[in-house]
């Protein structure tokens, strides 16, 4: 054989071999991310998600893609794309927020990871924490276990208060249901009245403060969501404008001029479903997978708000605080 020949010959089947290696590789997997809220609101959370998946050993674009789905606050667009996910055969779905995580358990029984401000085992989503038993584990916060803990902060900085108003979503009807429950209890032992104002929509918040003060309300809780979470900003600048002292969860609110902010760090959350999702990559089953517990509540104290508003913040409840913005 001539020497050109035997080149060529070689050439030709180390490319053979190099095409049968590319054909033995696995694809690339793919993760559908799900979420009720808008990225806008919240792009803190793709941020730590990614960190999640990074201490994994998963970098998004490198040797993980990952499908992102916001409903942008219209939470019947949820099953739809969530049947848009399925259709492009994604490896697992990770759905943030409760509406999100029960829009993934009716639609398919792929793995998923949910992150929840609800308790997973009373939403259905799981059989325990330790053992969730099924396609579905994920990350569960405190935001609405402490939901009464809000009021009583409230209450602390205005004692005198008898008309304490709570703000909730009505189409994020388990998560406000939950919340309610538990407010309402509070409520009521304190002796405190309990309006409740509904809002789902952005033109919505406006309505509802302007009946603030057909109510006598003398401050406002409000509930944790989604639509909240995403208009954290708006909201600081609407109790601002009716000079309404009001607590919500998240740093945003407070440092946007909310008088007080007191939940789960949602950024952590984020952060350790991605480390689920990574984990199931990996091999790792759902069903044998616990439920990661987001334990850390942060309070945030506006005292330029409460100054404005005339109200003196107790040196105890002060040293108590995360962060003071002055």
């Amino acid at each position: 054989m001539r020497r050109r020949g035997f080149i060529a010959l070689v050439a030709g089947v180390a490319a053979t071999r190099s095409l049968a290696a590319r054909a033995q590789q696995p694809a690339m997997p793919v993760i559908g991310f799900l979420n009720g809220a808008s990225s806008d609101g919240i792009p803190f959370a793709t941020t730590a998600f990614r960190q999640g998946l990074r201490e994994t050993g998963y970098v998004e674009g490198q040797n993980v893609a990952v499908e992102y789905r916001w409903a942008n606050n219209q939470l019947d667009r949820l099953a739809p794309m969530m049947a848009d996910l399925l259709q492009r055969q994604v490896n697992v779905i990770v759905a943030g927020g409760t509406p999100a995580a029960l829009a993934a358990r009716a639609a398919t029984t792929i793995p998923i990871v949910f992150e929840t401000s609800a308790d997973p085992i009373q939403l259905g989503l799981v059989a325990s924490l330790d053992r969730p038993g099924g396609n579905m584990t994920g990350v569960t916060q405190l935001n609405v276990e402490v939901a009464p803990k809000r009021l009583e902060l409230l209450r602390e900085l205005i004692p005198v208060a008898r008309v304490i108003a709570l703000l909730i979503n009505p189409t994020d009807t388990v998560l406000s249901d939950a919340q309610m429950g538990e407010v309402r209890a509070a409520a009521r032992a304190f002796g405190v009245d309990l309006p409740v104002l509904k809002a789902s929509s952005e033109r919505e918040l406006d309505a509802a403060f302007l009946s603030l003060a057909q109510l006598r309300a003398e401050g406002l809780v409000v509930a944790v969501g989604g639509l909240f979470t995403t208009h954290a900003e708006q909201l600081a600048k609407l109790t601002m404008r009716h000079a309404m002292p009001a607590i919500y969860k998240g740093r945003e609110f407070a440092a946007a001029g909310g008088l007080l902010s007191y939940g789960s760090d949602l950024a952590e959350s984020y952060r350790l479903a991605g480390l689920q999702a990574g984990r199931i990559l990996k091999g790792d089953k759902p069903a044998d997978l616990p439920v990661q517990q987001a334990t850390k509540i942060e309070l945030y104290i506006n005292l330029k708000t409460a100054k404005a508003l005339g109200i003196s913040v107790p040196l105890p409840l002060s040293g108590r605080a995360d962060e003071l913005f002055e």
